[in-house]
């Protein structure tokens, strides 16, 4: 290890500080995980495929699909990039990121090269990577309450709307 790669070892946080805040369960964490490197798979042959022809725009959508795919690598499985000296650098700064950004992010990944070349193969290959934001962003949202809870909310909440008609009755006459 140099000693450039001190303050990144530094300024990383631990994975069990970053799980605590973010209210996500393990099986969900590892469910977006694992799909953003299927999405990662996926953008990365499809983006290739789209690279073999002569249209100029296939070609960037192509090359900016396979940037996407590493980018989704190396947020989220930094050790398919072992090669790169940042790599665990970048991983720990995504995952300090919330969940509502990191689905901001890979799903505007994903639709730039669908806006640049809509074609099948851009569609396709894209599919997974803005499904893992998808995913990131339905965990920002929240748990699901009971339905208790909701029960007891409507309950007071058809109180109040009662006592507010009742009391404007009574005003009237």
């Amino acid at each position: 290890m140099s000693s450039q790669d001190e303050p990144f070892q530094a300024a990383a946080p631990e994975p069990a500080a970053s799980s605590a805040d973010d209210g996500m369960t393990w099986w969900y964490r590892w469910l977006c995980r694992i799909a953003g490197v299927i999405g990662g798979v996926s953008c990365a042959f499809a983006g290739l495929w789209n690279c073999v022809t002569i249209n100029p725009l296939n070609i960037a959508a192509g090359v900016w699909m396979m940037l996407n795919a590493f980018v989704l690598f190396l947020c989220e499985a930094p050790f398919c990039c072992q090669f790169i000296e940042f790599a665990n650098a970048v991983s720990a700064r995504a995952d300090r990121l919330r969940s509502w950004q990191k689905a901001a992010f890979y799903c505007g990944m994903a639709v730039f090269p669908i806006v640049l070349s809509l074609t099948l193969t851009t569609l396709f290959g894209n599919a997974i990577a803005f499904a893992t934001g998808v995913l990131y962003g339905l965990s920002a949202l929240g748990k699901k309450g009971d339905a208790i809870a909701y029960a007891r909310i409507h309950q007071q909440q058809k109180q109040m709307d009662e006592e507010k008609l009742t009391g404007a009755l009574e005003g009237q006459a």
